[in-house]
């Protein structure tokens, strides 16, 4: 596996003035410019969605501006085929063009921002923990905060056709046939494991998401140890690390909907600075930073 350093722009003015239109995730309806689809029964699992940049929107929402988004950590293995113009990637503490040819494989384990043109066009296949790993037989731990060359991991050909098609929905047939045959080639995958996150997961869910790890461990029937061993096998880190990014990311969303009706203990914090903390680690940022 060869990972992809750096790709120089060669043209760099194209990305003098990003921050002219800034949209942050949770803070902001990112989705709006997007058209999302579900993936296949079968691959329910592994994928979470499809999606593709809605021109329509863009002119709408973006028209000729250049734009920023800003994406959290989620550690869900994510496809960016780029459709469309160089978009500058900031992932983590490195920063490298993406060019319009290239297409790229990233673990979003970091906080990510991608610096676009308003001619963006970007089809992006978001996998779940552990999802990309029963597909390709490749442990997404592996990626790390690496940004991996597509054409690594899905044939060259392939995705030239999909580039070729009219829209979302032949793209995603296209990727659903090809993810289907792997699946159905790894048979070696760990599905113990998988399960093991899911039902990790229901079970801090249905605790409020205030469960520590050994009483998640002791619901599961497994140690301590087992169950860190298994998150930072799968997921590529702790899961102390993974649940709190996971009640964060919950919690923001439901205080940026509603602030006022807002309530810390609703998701396992002991009061709100136990909440305004746990914002710090996830964004990097103070609340305040952007809500005022």
């Amino acid at each position: 596996m060869i990972f992809l350093k750096i790709i120089r722009a060669s043209r760099p003015d194209y990305f003098k003035s990003f921050y002219i239109h800034i949209m942050v995730e949770i803070f902001n309806d990112i989705k709006k410019l997007y058209t999302f689809t579900a993936p296949h029964p079968a691959l329910a699992d592994y994928i979470e969605f499809f999606s593709e940049t809605s021109l329509e929107a863009m002119r709408y929402h973006i028209g000729t501006a250049a734009f920023t988004v800003k994406l959290f950590p989620s550690y869900t293995p994510t496809i960016w085929i780029n459709l469309g113009t160089p978009y500058q990637l900031v992932n983590g503490k490195s920063i490298q063009i993406i060019d319009e040819y290239t297409d790229i494989l990233l673990l979003r384990n970091e906080i990510i921002e991608r610096r676009n043109l308003p001619t963006d066009n970007i089809f992006t296949v978001k996998f779940t923990p552990g999802g990309f790993e029963a597909i390709f037989g490749f442990s997404q731990t592996k990626i790390g905060s690496a940004v991996i060359p597509l054409q690594q991991i899905i044939p060259a050909t392939i995705i030239r056709k999909l580039k070729g098609l009219g829209g979302l929905e032949d793209r995603q047939q296209l990727l659903q046939e090809l993810f289907l045959e792997k699946l159905e080639q790894q048979k070696r995958a760990d599905p113990f494991y998988l399960q093991c996150i899911k039902d990790t997961m229901d079970a801090f869910s249905g605790s409020g998401m205030a469960a520590a790890n050994h009483e998640l461990a002791k619901q599961l029937f497994i140690s301590d140890k087992s169950l860190y061993r298994y998150f930072t096998r799968i997921v590529g880190t702790s899961p102390k690390n993974y649940l709190a990014i996971t009640r964060a990311r919950i919690a923001l969303t439901a205080y940026v909907a509603n602030a006022d009706l807002f309530s810390p203990y609703q998701y396992g914090y002991y009061d709100r600075s136990h909440f305004y903390k746990d914002v710090v680690k996830f964004t990097g940022r103070k609340l305040s930073a952007f809500t005022s």
